[in-house]
Formats: structure tokens, C-alpha cells, sequence
């Protein structure tokens, strides 16, 4: 169960958005976060969530996305994200241990929105300053990662890496997005 609930979990970056993720629906995956595990159990990180139109407009307009697809600059009206969870850092909780707890925090969202029949996107190209002022983010907080939220609107499939060992993705002439994945025998050092 657990194997195919990681399978399916890609980073969606087009989705349908006009569907509707509540903040009750935030409420649970951030939930799931706060009962992952957190280094020292400081738990440091704090989340701002956005399910309204116009929050996520500003939200979406503060990030890059698919470095790997250089002619595409990001989903298109209609295709964007229809929730957003913004992972901070509280400066007064912090420790040198805080970047492990923002993948392990962020997984954990993302597999429990898989689980409901949602996909997301850790996004980790964002431009912070401007993110902060357009959403009154107080300073004793670090923007550290966002997680863009919804019902998937294209389909991503698991590819071997070549034997070059490249593993940039691809989108085909039909839009399938391709993620290379290497071979679990390149990866296990013996």
C-alpha cells in the first residue's frame, strides 16, 4: 500500500483548477506533518495555507517552475494549483537539523495527498522577499519550501535512467511528463 502510494506521489505541476481543495482538507495533510518526525523533536516549521483564488494568485506569482523544461514557463490559467501549503521556519525554534525536517514534513503531506486522490509539487524556486511581502509573512519566519496542491491534470510516468545515467525529465509530444529513475542495483553500494 505504502509502495503505491510513493509510485504514485510525482510532482504534479498541471492540475485542474478549478477543483476545489478546502482548508479543512490543508488542515489534515499539515496534521500529518506535525506527527512526522522532527530532529531533536524541536519542531520548528509553521504553515501558511491558501485555498482562495486570490491568495494563490499571489502565491503562484513568486515561483519558478520545471527547471528541466526550459520552454515552459509553468502551468497556464486553468492549470494551476488550487491550494498551497507555505512551509516556515519559527527562528525562535530552529536548529541546524531544520532542512531534514522540512523533506520529511513535506512527504508526508504529499503522500497523505495522494492517499485523497490529490498530487502536489514541493517548489523550492521562490522568490522569498517578494512572497513574504504579498502574504504579510513576519519576519521571524523562513520561507523554506512551498507545497503547490490539487487535482492532477497530466499524467507522469516512471522511467529507467539510461545507461548515461541522466536523469532529467521529459515531457513527450502527448504531454506525459517522463522522470527517469536510476536502477535499484546503481544505487546500493555493496
Amino acid at each position: 500500500m505504502i509502495r503505491d502510494l510513493i509510485i504514485k506521489n510525482r510532482s504534479y505541476r498541471r492540475f485542474y483548477e478549478d477543483y476545489f481543495v478546502s482548508l479543512d482538507t490543508l488542515k489534515e495533510l499539515v496534521d500529518l506533518a506535525r506527527l512526522s518526525a522532527s530532529a531533536a523533536n524541536k519542531q520548528p516549521l509553521k504553515y501558511l495555507l491558501s485555498c482562495d483564488p486570490i491568495r494563490n494568485a499571489k502565491v503562484f506569482s513568486t515561483l519558478a517552475w520545471a527547471a528541466s523544461l526550459k520552454d515552459w514557463p509553468g502551468p497556464s490559467e486553468g492549470e494551476r494549483p488550487s491550494a498551497y501549503i507555505i512551509m516556515l521556519e519559527d527562528k525562535d525554534l530552529s536548529n541546524p537539523y531544520v532542512k531534514y525536517d522540512v523533506g520529511i514534513a513535506a512527504q508526508s503531506i504529499l503522500i497523505g495527498a495522494t492517499e485523497k486522490g490529490l498530487g502536489g509539487c514541493m517548489m523550492a524556486a521562490i522568490q522569498r522577499e517578494k512572497l513574504r511581502k504579498k502574504l504579510a509573512i513576519p519576519s521571524g519566519y523562513g520561507i523554506e519550501l512551498v507545497v503547490a496542491l490539487g487535482k492532477p491534470k497530466e499524467n507522469v510516468v516512471i522511467d529507467t535512467a539510461p545507461p548515461s545515467g541522466d536523469t532529467t525529465y521529459w515531457r513527450d509530444g502527448d504531454g506525459v511528463h517522463h522522470v527517469p529513475k536510476r536502477s535499484l542495483e546503481t544505487i546500493i553500494i555493496e
